[in-house]
């Protein structure tokens, strides 16, 4: 008859337990697969997958009795720690989707607003092209991969130990909304110019011919400056993306 002790069950299962809760925490806030259309089997079963995957290079995971009140803590500090690298990740998709925002209405199109069914909020059209856009573009360039290397050198730069809300103090994520205003200027930065220089010219033309109705001919050109604008930039939109995700992730490893 085969028989194991409590302390042999909680070595087995340590290994396992706080790793597969942060990194299911990860996949619960992360976008695209967070998303509700991801089903919950899927996500379960794949950061079970990552855990057993990573054992060999996670460190030495504390064996603490599950029903005690640090176990519980231990809990919550890896639920936290997942949820904050995937808040990491949301913020460079903001960033890219508030700079649709600022480029929508420079261009006139903030107003074809629509429902969200994904997210559950009201976006506009650029907005939204952009966050479809870069959804597709983390996939298609592994970005999800580096996301595991994230989550897994995490458990190095704030292991499971006796201080569950140590990383709070070191990493200060309420600070961390002041990045969706920079990252999204920065990358909005060259058609806002593009199409403010438009609206100059139109400005001139106003002046020297006053004949000309420009409200009637101003929307249809920055519309199209606009929309030839995103044509022109959307295939440099990686560099930018990959590195405000880039930066974003090394405040983990």
């Amino acid at each position: 008859m085969v028989t194991f002790t409590e302390a042999q069950l909680l070595a087995w299962l340590a290994p396992v337990v706080w790793p597969f809760v942060r990194v299911l925490a990860l996949f619960s806030t992360l976008p695209v697969l967070g998303q509700r259309t991801v089903p919950i089997r899927v996500r379960v079963g794949l950061a079970f997958l990552i855990v057993l995957a990573a054992q060999a290079s996670l460190p030495t995971m504390p064996v603490v009795p599950l029903d005690s009140p640090l176990a519980f803590a231990l809990i919550a500090q890896n639920l936290l720690i997942g949820i904050t690298l995937g808040f990491a990740v949301r913020i460079v998709f903001a960033a890219v989707e508030f700079a649709g925002e600022l480029i929508g209405l420079q261009m006139g199109l903030n107003y074809a607003g629509f429902f969200d069914p994904a997210s559950g909020a009201q976006g506009t059209a650029v907005s939204r092209f952009f966050g479809t856009t870069v959804g597709f573009l983390f996939i298609a360039m592994n970005a999800h991969l580096l996301v595991v290397v994230a989550v897994v050198q995490s458990f190095h730069a704030f292991p499971v130990g006796s201080e569950p809300f140590a990383f709070l103090r070191a990493m200060q994520p309420q600070t961390w909304g002041a990045e969706i205003f920079g990252m999204g200027l920065w990358i909005a930065l060259p058609l806002i110019g593009m199409l403010l220089f438009v609206n100059l010219v139109l400005g001139i033309i106003s002046r020297v011919a006053s004949q000309m109705n420009v409200f009637a001919i101003g929307f249809p050109v920055t519309l199209g400056v606009g929309l030839l604008g995103i044509l022109l930039t959307l295939p440099m939109m990686q560099v930018p993306f990959t590195m405000a995700l880039e930066r974003m992730l090394a405040r983990f490893q």
